[in-house]
């Protein structure tokens, strides 16, 4: 597109993830949803984060996670979002920067900490995730730079932050401001609880402002209020411009004109962690898109960056994506 310098902007959560190998057991006798994502304050966090075994400490957040995978593709991308000026705020900081993403935090206000998610990966590689918001959910309007959105060919939105009101001031600023500059708004659902939660609201983005909406099976069928995932399709088909459903080892469905588009699902070395794997799946997928790539080549670059993520413990790439994805 003309005027860009950037393939994506993300709005979304600043969170230093903690994961930490756990059982059924601990989940069950933390009352804790497995395979979820729950929020959580700044005591339960505490009192978790004791109860909890050794764990891995690396910069996270779901809208962070693909744009750092999609500048590790060779893409241009940036990221805004909220840290406090305290330790994890710059390990945030640092991370995403040294991983070629620019970024230019707010100035921090009084309050909260730098937000944190506490992982628990189970031996199946389902992870359940508790996530203190903290200083990430102060986002909101007056952080957002019209310029910087209009740089941009994709806004790129985090479910997951849509709790907060400022923070859904901020997205619907971005929104206007990608619109105005004639560029492409995207969604991720981010989790099915959080459809649960603003079911309606997300109805009226996805017919509304919202170019490309990314959900799992989960989440689509949430959305529609269906336990059927080619009801969910046919609905959503009707509703938005282009979709794209992930269904794990099933692949994914891009949802658009015509006759929809089913990608095989790329076979990871190993299976050992799923956190990360839809935003790497986006990062892949959105790379793809703003290279001018069909959508069948986009869903494959999607699925490799997936199958990359779910190969280890983390949701940031370890091996160099651009080999990867070499013959796509």
């Amino acid at each position: 597109m003309n005027g860009t310098d950037l393939d994506v902007v993300a709005l979304g959560n600043a969170i230093v993830d903690v994961l930490s190998e756990s059982d059924d057991r601990f989940l069950e006798l933390h009352g804790l949803p497995k395979g979820g994502m729950q929020l959580i304050d700044e005591s339960q966090a505490k009192k978790l984060y004791g109860d909890m075994g050794p764990g891995v400490e690396m910069s996270g957040g779901s809208a962070a996670n693909t744009v750092v995978g999609v500048a590790a593709l060779g893409g241009r991308a940036a990221f805004i979002g909220r840290v406090q000026d305290d330790q994890l705020g710059e390990v945030f900081t640092h991370d995403i920067r040294a991983s070629g993403v620019a970024f230019e935090p707010p100035a921090p206000k009084p309050g909260a900490a730098t937000a944190r998610c506490l992982i628990l990966v189970t031996p199946d590689a389902q992870r359940t995730m508790n996530t203190f918001l903290g200083a990430s959910a102060e986002l909101g309007p007056d952080d957002i730079d019209p310029a910087i959105i209009a740089r941009a060919q994709v806004t790129y939105l985090e479910g997951y932050l849509w709790d907060p009101e400022p923070a859904k001031a901020a997205f619907r600023k971005a929104m206007d401001a990608a619109k105005d500059a004639g560029r492409k708004v995207a969604l991720t659902l981010s989790d099915s609880f959080c459809v649960d939660r603003h079911r309606a609201e997300f109805r009226e983005l996805v017919k509304g402002p919202v170019d490309i909406l990314f959900a799992n099976e989960a989440e689509i069928m949430s959305l529609y209020e269906t336990d059927s995932f080619d009801s969910a399709l046919a609905q959503v088909q009707k509703e938005t411009h282009l979709a794209v459903l992930t269904r794990s080892e099933k692949g994914c469905v891009i949802v658009s004109e015509g006759e929809p588009l089913v990608i095989s699902a790329s076979k990871p070395d190993m299976l050992v962690d799923s956190t990360g794997a839809g935003d790497l799946f986006a990062a892949g997928f959105l790379f793809g898109y703003t290279a001018g790539r069909g959508l069948a080549d986009c869903g494959r670059l999607g699925a490799i960056a997936a199958a990359e993520v779910i190969s280890h413990y983390g949701a940031r790439p370890e091996k160099d994506l651009k080999t990867l994805i070499g013959g796509v």
